[in-house]
């Protein structure tokens, strides 16, 4: 969940490790700290806050020396505070740890050190792993990060610099993310690419219970076994530009407006000369789909809001039941799962620790893991037997927008590949929906001109201390990520009903002037829609309807419309989506959050 960056090398390590956690302040954001050697001698400075605090006070204060790590932070462990910060120092401030993830033992290892005599500062269990290691360190930083790793138990990244030890860095790789900087006479660690794309292009990802020993001229990986891994290189191909703002106000609106280019590259890199799909990732054969007897998706928040409308699709399509579950609670219920059981699991970062656990319990059982993700290389990617990458492009604000709609729409792409090979739709069938999919960058640009209009019902809604998101079908599955959105942005409390269960109790919620936001955009429940929206309305609704362009009529039932283009109901999801973001932009922008990095959350969500 936390962002760490290390820098071993020539230049100053102040300036690339702030430089770097910019870059990674979408991973966490309660605090931000930096521990660089100076002349001998570990000097570290942390603070409660956004990064800018840190930064505002090394501009007074800086910190000269080419070897160090930062850290900014999303609280699991104690709450922020300056204590609870990162990096965390021995006693005799010889020894500096960032960790990302959680240390599931810490509870019984601090209890044994404070036995030995070890003094706490913090409530974190980071702090475990700096006396710990001060306890086995013999002048040896690798080894004693090898011992480390044998004593503590949970899900991590750590980097750990010693004043002993100059020039060189240490870092290890657990569940948690890490990557590996290669540059001339100068290293990186970081937990996300963005962070050193200033410096380096070329990286090397970790796996699971690998070390790396950095010097300026030398990087080591070794096994979680101590032997040397030959790892290669990948060359990342995406500029710092394409993870800056690009001249809007938040990322997320720069996102937002990514997503006709981001929708149009996740489909078209994916035809072939002859307008036909080839997921040159996944390789499942007709008798493979023949073998499969259960199908699930399983993800978490907007990534399983995807999911839900990606079983619409392939029951319809494919004609295979699928059943789709959040991450977090499908491992739990003890699924059945055995080698006939195809898991679709879907992931922005590709290292949500919910989802990374659900693959591995249904690999254990036999299953075949089918994942759909935005990061080469990522965790999910690397233990999936088939990938299909969407291409997004970096999305760094941490409501999720356009990873969403290509997220969905590798979902119909799939669907449609799966459905063909089946035998279970026509080519006719096929190519039409395909070249209708072609069609929808430029409807969602025609949504995107429009974006001012929904700015003014976002100051109808602002003061609300509550409000609604209602849908049938397929629009119960945007209004559940509708409603997401506006929440985890804006804090107004928002909810999603199936707009057919109003009477069976949830009408009783809506009072004189509580916002409602209808979608109807699925033609064969247009009828059964209007009506749910009077129910609403004669209890003194305030309603907000999302309707394709051909339905005017609902004006009469509304209070305000917004149109999207006409489109089949299969497809309407893509793009009745966008007003849903577009509200909830506006809705947090006028009340004055920071839209980016809303309250108590993070990017990445690397623990359970």
């Amino acid at each position: 969940m936390c962002g760490i960056v290390g820098y071993v090398g020539k230049e100053s390590a102040q300036e690339v490790i702030l430089q770097g956690l910019e870059k990674l302040e979408y991973r966490g954001y309660d605090s931000a700290g930096i521990a660089i050697l100076e002349d001998g001698v570990i000097k570290s400075d942390k603070f409660k806050g956004r990064l800018s605090v840190l930064s505002d006070y090394l501009n007074d204060h800086p910190i000269s020396g080419s070897l160090g790590i930062g850290h900014t932070r999303w609280a699991t462990h104690g709450a922020p505070s300056d204590e609870n910060s990162h990096p965390h120092l021995n006693k005799e401030s010889t020894i500096a740890v960032v960790h990302n993830g959680i240390i599931e033992n810490y509870v019984s290892l601090k209890e044994e050190l404070i036995a030995k005599g070890y003094e706490f500062k913090s409530q974190t269990d980071t702090e475990v792993i700096v006396h710990l290691l001060d306890s086995i360190y013999e002048g040896d930083l690798l080894e004693a990060v090898n011992k480390l790793t044998k004593l503590i138990r949970g899900a991590y990244a750590i980097g750990v610099v010693c004043s002993k030890n100059p020039g060189e860095m240490v870092a290890v790789r657990n569940e948690s993310p890490l990557i590996v900087g290669l540059g001339k006479d100068e290293n990186f660690i970081a937990s996300d690419i963005p962070a050193l794309l200033k410096y380096t292009r070329d990286v090397c990802i970790l796996e699971n219970g690998e070390t790396v020993h950095l010097t300026p001229e030398k990087v080591t990986i070794y096994s979680k076994d101590h032997e040397i891994v030959q790892r290669e290189k990948f060359t990342v191909d995406w500029d710092v530009e394409s993870a800056s703002k690009g001249g809007y106000d938040y990322f997320m609106l720069k996102e937002i407006h990514e997503q006709p280019t981001a929708i149009r590259e996740t489909l078209l890199r994916r035809l072939d000369e002859n307008g036909k799909i080839k997921l040159d990732d996944i390789k499942l054969t007709k008798e493979d789909l023949e073998k499969i007897t259960k199908v699930y998706i399983v993800a978490c928040g907007t990534a399983y809001n995807a999911g839900l409308i990606g079983r619409y699709a392939i029951e319809k399509f494919a004609q295979i039941p699928v059943e789709p579950d959040i991450a977090s609670e499908f491992r739990y219920r003890e699924p059945f799962i055995d080698q006939n059981t195809l898991l679709i699991v879907i992931s922005q970062s590709g290292e949500t620790l919910d989802t990374l656990a659900a693959i591995r319990e249904a690999k254990r059982k036999g299953a075949r893991i089918l994942s759909i993700t935005n990061v080469v290389g990522s965790s999910v990617a690397r233990e999936s037997d088939d990938v299909f990458y969407t291409w997004a492009g970096p999305e760094v604000a941490v409501a999720s927008t356009k990873a969403y709609t290509t997220q969905i729409t590798a979902l119909y792409m799939i669907a449609l590949d799966l459905a063909l090979t089946k035998g279970t739709i026509t080519e006719e069938f096929y190519f039409d929906t395909i070249n209708k999919m072609k069609e929808l960058p430029e409807k969602v640009e025609r949504i995107l001109e429009n974006a001012e209009d929904i700015k003014k019902i976002a100051e109808d809604i602002k003061d609300s201390q509550s409000a609604f998101y209602l849908g049938r079908g397929l629009d119960y599955q945007t209004a559940m990520e509708g409603a997401l959105k506006l929440k985890e942005i804006s804090y107004i409390h928002t909810e999603a009903f199936a707009a057919g269960e109003l009477k069976h109790g949830t009408i009783a919620l809506i009072e004189d002037g509580t916002p409602v936001i209808a979608i109807a955009g699925q033609e064969s429940l247009y009828e059964k829609m209007l009506s749910n929206i009077q129910e609403v309305k004669a209890r003194g609704a305030y309603v907000i309807s999302i309707a394709k362009e051909s339905k005017k009529e609902i004006e009469a039932q509304s209070d305000r419309v917004i149109y999207v283009p006409d489109v089949d109901d299969i497809l309407a999801p893509v793009l009745t989506a966008v007003p849903t973001q577009l509200i909830a932009y506006y809705t947090s922008l006028i009340k004055g959050n920071d839209v980016d990095k809303p309250r108590n959350l993070a990017k990445s969500v690397t623990v359970e």
